[in-house]
């Protein structure tokens, strides 16, 4: 059974940072993506940042470019979302997410596992 556990949100001043992890079990890591995706209130879910697992390549949208950073720790079964120079408009819910499927990696349609979520808010 495949389970995601997102942990290391909460409140920060803006400017701080944040540690996201996501534990992962269930998974053959060697052939999958992993993702994380946010939703602010009475906002649609969108894409923060992925990694291909076996290429290694990173993704990231273009508000979070330069100021978040994910990682992975193959040994763990874990990904990190550190966040750095966080903006009230970073606030929401943060989920990891995980997909087996060959797809944009950006899109939250092709990922098949979800977390519980986590929530971070920064304040002004």
């Amino acid at each position: 059974q495949v389970q995601l556990v997102e942990s290391g949100g909460g409140l920060v001043q803006a400017g701080g940072s944040l540690r996201l992890s996501c534990a992962a079990s269930g998974l053959t890591f060697s052939s999958i993506a992993m993702g994380w995706f946010r939703q602010a209130p009475r906002k649609d879910r969108e894409f923060v940042a992925a990694i291909n697992w076996r290429s290694g390549s990173l993704y990231y949208t273009d508000s979070v470019k330069g100021r978040f950073t994910i990682s992975r720790d193959n040994a763990k079964n874990m990904v990190y979302l550190q966040m750095n120079s966080l903006k009230p408009e970073d606030t929401g819910v943060y989920y990891c997410a995980a997909t087996k499927r060959v797809g944009t990696i950006q899109a939250g349609e092709i990922y098949d596992y979800w977390g519980q979520g986590t929530q971070v808010t920064v304040s002004s």
